[in-house]
């Protein structure tokens, strides 16, 4: 039986890729949407200088020129949409700023359209590392009430 609404959170990467391959496969839905987030670059370059000890930019972006991220994140949303149409869904595209951190944007917008289930790639990490640089999709399972379908990276093979 398939579920109303899902959201794919979808950022380009090979693990996202490959987790809306294993929802088209594993996972039946009325509608998918693709979910892009992303950053404004002032915000981005103010977080860089930030860490870095560097002096904040003081500049104002034009107004009348898209964020170079916006552009870049609708780009990527697309290629997400085609993927999961490739894959049998019935989806749409949805880019969406992210003002705290991508993990929280995905869990807010999942509450805003109730969706159903959640899909994400996940880079596999663990022990120590896992620890030291956990992911969104853990920060999504760990703060989310709703169901969310993890798909991990594929296993490398061992060096012979």
């Amino acid at each position: 039986m398939p579920c109303d609404l899902m959201l794919i959170a979808y950022d380009g990467s090979e693990r996202a890729k490959r987790a809306i391959s294993y929802a088209g496969r594993f996972l039946a839905a009325d509608r998918a949407i693709v979910l892009t987030a992303w950053e404004p670059m002032i915000r981005q370059a103010a977080r860089m200088s930030g860490l870095s000890g560097v002096m904040q930019p003081d500049w104002v972006p034009d107004e009348d020129i898209e964020d170079v991220a916006l552009s870049d994140a609708k780009v990527t949303n697309a290629e997400g949409v085609e993927l999961a149409r490739a894959a049998g869904l019935n989806v749409e595209g949805r880019c969406e700023e992210c003002t705290t951190t991508i993990w929280n944007t995905i869990v807010d917008i999942a509450d805003e359209l109730n969706v159903d289930i959640i899909v994400a790639g996940t880079r596999g990490a663990t022990g120590i590392r896992a620890l030291l640089h956990s992911s969104v999709a853990d920060h999504v399972l760990k703060h989310c009430h709703r169901p969310v379908f993890l798909v991990p990276p594929v296993k490398e093979a061992a060096n012979a």
